[in-house]
């Protein structure tokens, strides 16, 4: 049986977010479980590290992709072996100096502990639209900004 520990899977989401502002395919797919899945902001579903790599890296290759300001919001865990964390992200646009709020997103990554080792299960990120309430997306977008050094 194995500990949870706050930090490492906290880490682990850290290192996913380095990962995507660093362009690197490769350090983020191995982030994941052999069968791990990665859902991205438009949907797209992928299964395993093989296709987490190969899509991310033509998106990197083809698209001047946006950093990533995000703030961890919880981590909690399910068991011993099983984590969640949930964080808000914004990114701001090539060439630009501020978050773009149509770019803000829900993020929810489950990690597992496989031999020691904190690995990613399920990467969700889903944009943060909240329709009808625009002083959600103000909200959420000043408090991403208040990261912004």
């Amino acid at each position: 049986m194995n500990i949870f520990k706050v930090d490492e899977v906290t880490s682990l989401y850290w290192r996913l977010i380095e990962a995507w502002n660093k362009r690197d395919a490769k350090g983020m797919a191995e982030l994941f479980t052999g069968s791990g899945i990665q859902i991205g902001f438009d949907g797209s579903k992928l299964i395993g590290r093989e296709e987490i790599l190969s899509h991310l890296a033509s998106i990197f290759e083809n698209h001047p992709t946006a950093p990533f300001v995000t703030k961890v919001q919880d981590v909690r865990a399910i068991g011993t072996d099983t984590a969640i964390v949930q964080a808000i992200a914004g990114m701001i646009p090539p060439g630009k100096t501020d978050i773009e709020p149509t770019l803000n997103a829900q993020q929810i990554l489950v990690a597992v502990n496989k031999d020691g080792n904190w690995l990613i299960e399920l990467f969700q990120n889903t944009p943060a639209q909240f329709h009808g309430r625009p002083e959600l997306v103000e909200q959420m977008t000043d408090e991403l900004r208040q990261l912004i050094k």
